[in-house]
């Protein structure tokens, strides 16, 4: 956050947090942005990276977070007297230097910020299933609304009876 110029979690709706994994990183994001899927400003883009992109929805600016290559083995020099790996690298962090911890690369999205937050409130019903699709995720297709299911396939089968 202080790459954005954040001295702590800005006003909701302000920061957009960017996961590139599923997994129990985006706890830690959470807690450390206060972004939340709830409140539309924390969106998972599964690459299955330990990795985020942080984003000032007011200006756009936008930074890439990852950890430093090494870090775990890093973390063996700042706690010493712990054995086992887990509880050194939490000890470690608490004292790394951010700069050993952390690598920040200024990024810019590929998808306008206004795209990706949408419109709460927007609602349409998809024209072949007709399921209600909310925040302006219909596709036009063929001059027909349709979910992305519909359009492009979905991630699920509903089976027939026999």
């Amino acid at each position: 956050m202080k790459a954005l110029g954040f001295a702590a979690p800005p006003e909701k709706k302000r920061l957009l947090a960017i996961a590139e994994t599923d997994g129990c990183f985006v706890d830690g994001l959470i807690s450390a942005t206060d972004c939340t899927v709830g409140h539309r400003r924390l969106w998972i883009e599964d690459y299955g990276k330990i990795a985020a992109v942080l984003v000032d929805t007011l200006n756009g600016q936008a930074v890439r977070v990852t950890p430093a290559p090494g870090l775990r083995e890093k973390a063996r020099f700042y706690a010493l007297n712990e054995p086992r790996d887990y509880f050194a690298q939490m000890q470690a962090y608490q004292v790394m230097p951010d700069a050993e911890m952390i690598i920040i690369q200024p990024v810019q999205l590929n998808k306008q910020v206004a795209a990706i937050l949408s419109r709460p409130g927007v609602r349409v019903n998809c024209e072949a299933c007709g399921e209600e699709i909310m925040n302006e995720r219909e596709v036009h297709q063929n001059g027909r609304i349709l979910c992305r299911a519909c359009s492009q396939g979905a991630y699920y089968t509903v089976p027939t009876s026999p």
